[in-house]
């Protein structure tokens, strides 16, 4: 395959990117447009970038908002009780077909890398089966990490702390962790040592939900932040969500993030989900209910985005395209200078697959995987602006899925 007057992101002109072996082979600055060959995808001066990545979604409980009930209050809390209820009688069949549903609604918008929590906070550990053979059944797709998810806590739920070893020896990649949901504060210390020892023990990624609420005082982001900058690991942790950071003071956050830039770990914000579930203790003023997106960024942390929820107890929307989310991240996190705009795809491109660690597995240079992405823009600017879609995606060097471009004609 080989695919010609393509731009790519930050570099002048057209090029050609030639695929061998399900691998780019090269990439080619051009001196003019080429007229296609017999074979050739011809990009038509589109912007070419490596797959998007949805970095944080949680794929066991899609397509299940009003079962039993709907999220009355708007609350994270609510949510997890509705969660609890409707978890009770998920089975193996169904658990699957709304993951590949949602699966097939993430491909279509270009993304091909995916990292989901799945709740296991579950004696049977039954969801976690069922995304397991998800992970092989959808590789064609996507490429899915999953994160042993302890959705009501580890030290806090009856046997969390052996339901998190079994998810780990079943086969999930990642371990996860929510302290803030803990019974204490000391639960909660407890619950990221645990979920840090086993990580390190087995060779795992971390990804925990840490202080998603608008509690000031919730502050098990710097615990984790130690824990990650005494164990050297901070390649391989994410925090996600941190939305009290928010309510911080910013006496606080000034020694706070001092250590986060000790410790290197990565970000997730899902700010569709976190301002509709935050502030909801708030009249007025009402709190934006995010963390400091532009804040850590500009200190040089890995910061990315994510969808967090389609359709279930937590967020009633949602359609598996991440530049509706990034186009809210930008508006709700203050990011719309024009320097933002010119490298605003990194937040779902490039941060994101650092942030799971893709390395050499993700990119657009000679000797990395085939997997691509055209956008119907020329550059970041013009696809978040216009809200573009994906006109082709490819993956190992063969094309996925192509879309045809929308005619509007005025009669």
């Amino acid at each position: 395959m080989k695919i010609i007057n393509a731009r790519l992101r930050h570099l002048p002109g057209l090029h050609t990117v030639a695929c061998a072996a399900e691998r780019i082979h090269s990439i080619t600055a051009q001196a003019a447009q080429a007229l296609a060959q017999p074979g050739d995808l011809d990009a038509q001066g589109l912007l070419l970038i490596p797959p998007l990545v949805e970095p944080h979604i949680h794929l066991d409980a899609v397509h299940t908002a009003g079962q039993p009930r709907w999220n009355q209050s708007g609350t994270l809390f609510e949510g997890i009780e509705c969660w609890s209820e409707r978890k009770a009688t998920i089975t193996h069949e169904d658990t699957k077909a709304r993951a590949h549903r949602a699966i097939r609604l993430l491909a279509e918008h270009g993304i091909q890398h995916v990292r989901t929590h799945v709740d296991v906070t579950d004696p049977s550990l039954a969801a976690l089966g069922a995304l397991l053979e998800v992970q092989d059944e959808a590789r064609e797709l996507i490429d899915l990490q999953i994160v042993a998810f302890p959705q009501e806590g580890i030290d806090s739920f009856t046997n969390g702390r052996a339901l998190m070893e079994r998810a780990i020896d079943m086969g999930a990649n990642v371990v996860g962790g929510i302290p803030h949901y803990e019974h204490t504060r000391e639960q909660g210390v407890s619950s990221i040592r645990f979920l840090m020892d086993l990580a390190e023990r087995r060779g795992c990624l971390v990804d925990v939900h840490c202080d998603e609420t608008d509690d000031p005082h919730s502050r098990f982001l710097e615990v984790l932040a130690e824990e990650t900058r005494a164990r050297g690991m901070g390649a391989r942790v994410t925090a996600s969500h941190t939305t009290a950071m928010g309510s911080y003071d910013n006496a606080y956050c000034s020694k706070l993030f001092r250590l986060l830039r000790l410790a290197g770990l990565s970000f997730v914000s899902c700010p569709t989900e976190s301002i509709h579930l935050q502030g909801r203790f708030d009249t007025f003023p009402k709190r934006r209910g995010i963390t400091r997106i532009a804040e850590l960024d500009r200190a040089g942390l890995n910061v990315c985005l994510g969808q967090d929820s389609i359709q279930d107890p937590w967020y009633p929307l949602g359609n598996g395209n991440i530049l509706r989310v990034l186009d809210a991240g930008l508006h709700i996190g203050h990011m719309m200078g024009y320097e933002d705009l010119q490298r605003c795809l990194d937040l779902v491109t490039d941060n994101s697959a650092r942030a799971l660690a893709l390395g050499e597995g993700y990119g657009i240079a000679p000797g990395r995987p085939a997997n691509l992405v055209l956008l119907d823009a020329e550059n970041d600017y013009e696809a978040v602006r216009r809200q573009v879609k994906a006109r082709w995606s490819i993956r190992q060097g063969r094309l996925l899925m192509q879309r045809e471009p929308e005619r509007v004609t005025f009669m």
